[in-house]
């Protein structure tokens, strides 16, 4: 497994191969898919955090069932843009996922993707009960496509637009 910035993964990925967004919370990990053509991120499930080999495990089987080339995933910076034990947790996260992995995982600025997420539901006039269930999968759904869309202004600024 390796970490690598947006313009490595956008150099590494092969056209046609979807990729995975990451939320990861104390309680839950949320997930998104992207389209083969990298254009838009889908929520899907979340997985309940129990401990890390349980979690990891379940991620894997997610990647092996999604087909996913890689993993772009949530970095919870301040609003100042200091790093706190949240980053911290997210990163070794990523460290112990190393061991399991060949997968690479991009760190993504989350920073109001949640805030983004809950006001998205609330205009989708989602009750309370179930933007619970729902917001981490759309926050992990906010943080792919950032990360879609820049690899999408990446690929046209070399001139090479990915195929359809």
């Amino acid at each position: 497994m390796t970490v690598l910035t947006i313009e490595e993964m956008a150099e590494t990925l092969a056209p046609r191969q979807a990729i995975a967004g990451l939320d990861l919370g104390t309680k839950t990990i949320g997930l998104s898919m992207s389209d083969l053509g990298r254009r838009f991120a889908t929520p899907r499930t979340v997985i309940r955090r129990v401990k890390f080999t349980i979690d990891a495990q379940a991620l894997l089987d997610f990647a092996i069932a999604e087909k996913v080339a890689g993993f772009i995933i949530g970095l919870p910076m301040n609003m100042d843009g200091s790093a706190g034990p949240r980053v911290q947790a997210t990163r070794a996260f990523v460290r112990n996922m190393e061991q399991k992995t060949a997968l690479p995982f991009v760190y993504w600025d989350e920073r109001l993707s949640t805030v983004a997420a809950e006001r998205t539901l609330l205009e989708m006039d989602v009750s309370r009960a179930k933007r619970a269930d729902r917001i981490d999968s759309a926050a992990a759904s906010f943080i792919l496509q950032g990360a879609l869309d820049r690899l999408s202004l990446l690929a046209r600024s070399d001139g090479d637009e990915f195929s359809a």
